[in-house]
């Protein structure tokens, strides 16, 4: 009884652990990782085609940055399974604003369509 207890309660605190990202928490894991080049990070939290797109550019965008994103939220809204963050980071002058869908139970940064308009 006692391994069992033990069992469930091992099974139990590594479920907790691995808690879903909010919307604004995966936006900032996107341009951190994109900016300090960390590909593997980058790929967990977009979807397949804005991956290929962001690595293609990346290191004309990424050369002369580093230091600290300083990474803040504008405005973020939620509507089912697509998300909105509007952000500012140190890496551009005005807001940029990521559009977010569910994917296998994760918030991935995903392209906008080509007549499709955030709601900011």
């Amino acid at each position: 009884m006692k391994k069992l207890l033990l069992l469930f309660s091992i099974v139990f605190a590594i479920s907790c652990g691995e808690s879903q990202k909010s919307p604004e928490e995966t936006a900032r894991i996107v341009v951190e990782s994109f900016y300090n080049r960390d590909n593997a990070r980058l790929k967990e939290y977009t979807t397949p085609g804005i991956y290929q797109s962001y690595v293609s550019v990346q290191d004309q965008l990424t050369n002369a940055s580093g230091g600290k994103s300083n990474f803040s939220v504008v405005q973020d809204t939620v509507y089912g399974d697509t998300a909105w963050v509007k952000f500012n980071s140190a890496y551009a002058d005005r807001p940029e604003t990521f559009k977010l869908i569910q994917q296998d139970g994760k918030w991935k940064v995903t392209e906008t369509g080509l007549r499709e308009r955030s709601p900011f």
